[in-house]
């Protein structure tokens, strides 16, 4: 089995930068960003088994959100609140640079096999480190910035996944 170091141990890059970035670009406080958060280091497993494979295409995510509309179709706050696991599938593919490896990210489409040189790899260890730092502290930034230190909104997060609807809002204007 051949691990690549830096996409298993990339896990607060992905789950710090698709907190704040979900947040700040969707700024709903129905979505759960326990599910961007956990959609976005969930493809990491693959690599544990010989991966990447489908969690590192775009059929995937594509697959997820289909079937989060239909199983929840009628219920809109439910959608919203499981569009969440996708959605951090999605922020994982630009995040992991997936889309440069034309082969894997389009799979099927381009072909059904998946060769090791289509595994989008980060080999500097300088380099992940950085980008571990820069998502540690995306993550605080977020905690702080939605006011999850606080100890009504951190209940309200980990119980439910969500913003407060208050400064969900205020963070709009």
């Amino acid at each position: 089995m051949r691990l690549h170091f830096g996409s298993i141990t990339m896990l607060l890059w992905f789950a710090g930068l698709s907190f704040v970035i979900v947040a700040s670009v969707f700024a709903s406080p129905a979505i759960d960003y326990r599910l961007v958060i956990l959609g976005s280091v969930i493809p990491v497993v693959e690599m544990f088994f010989g991966g990447p494979w489908i969690l590192h295409s775009l059929l995937a995510p594509v697959l997820i959100m289909g079937s989060v509309m239909i199983i929840f179709r009628g219920k809109r706050l439910k959608q919203r609140k499981w569009l969440g696991l996708p959605i951090g599938m999605f922020i994982y593919l630009f995040l992991d640079r997936a889309w440069a490896k034309v082969n894997l990210f389009w799979w099927p489409i381009s072909g059904l096999e998946i060769k090791t040189g289509d595994t989008p790899t980060w080999e500097d260890p300088v380099l992940i480190i950085l980008m571990e730092v820069v998502g540690a502290a995306a993550g605080i930034y977020g905690i702080l910035k939605y006011k999850i230190h606080k100890k009504d909104n951190l209940r309200l997060f980990t119980k439910s996944g969500q913003i407060q609807r208050q400064i969900m809002r205020n963070q709009r204007g």
